[in-house]
C-alpha cells in the first residue's frame, strides 16, 4: 500500500523516472519507526551526496570509465569525512551511477534533482505511513 502511494505522489508531480519513489519506500520500510528514521536518513544524505556530486561530474567530465571510479572513491572518502555508514556510502555510488552512467536528453543537474526529489517523496511516504500504520512486532511464543 505504502509504495502504491508513493507512486502516485510521484507521479503527481510528474517526475520522469516516478518508479523510484516506490522502489525507494520498499527499500526503507521497517517494523518501527526508529529503524526506519536510521535507514531514511542515510538514504537522503547518500542521495544528496551522489546527486550533487554526479551533476558537477556529469556537467565537467562526463560518463567516463576512470571518471566514474574516481568519483566512487571520492564519495567514499567524503563519507568517511562526515562519519557516514556504510549505507549512506551504497546510495551515494548508485545515485551516482544513476546522474552519471544513465543517457539522458537533459542536463545534468535536472537528472539529478529529479532523482532527489523522486527518492525524497519515497521517504517521505515511508515515514508518514510508518507513523499512520505502524507494524505490530510479532512476539515469539
Amino acid at each position: 500500500m505504502t509504495a502504491v502511494v508513493s507512486l502516485a505522489v510521484a507521479r503527481l508531480f510528474r517526475l520522469p523516472e516516478a518508479y523510484w519513489a516506490p522502489i525507494t519506500t520498499l527499500v526503507i520500510v521497517q517494523s518501527s519507526l526508529s529503524a526506519v528514521l536510521s535507514v531514511s536518513l542515510e538514504r537522503l544524505v547518500g542521495t544528496a551526496l551522489g546527486c550533487v556530486f554526479g551533476a558537477i561530474i556529469a556537467s565537467y567530465l562526463g560518463p567516463k570509465l576512470l571518471v566514474f571510479g574516481a568519483g566512487v572513491f571520492l564519495l567514499g572518502l567524503l563519507c568517511a569525512v562526515t562519519k557516514s555508514d556504510r549505507a549512506a556510502y551504497r546510495f551515494a555510488g548508485m545515485t551516482l551511477a544513476m546522474v552519471l552512467l544513465i543517457p539522458r536528453t537533459g542536463s545534468a543537474w535536472h537528472v539529478a534533482f529529479h532523482r532527489f526529489a523522486e527518492v525524497s517523496i519515497g521517504i517521505g511516504v515511508a515515514l508518514l505511513m510508518t507513523v499512520a500504520w505502524p507494524e505490530s512486532e510479532l512476539k515469539p511464543n
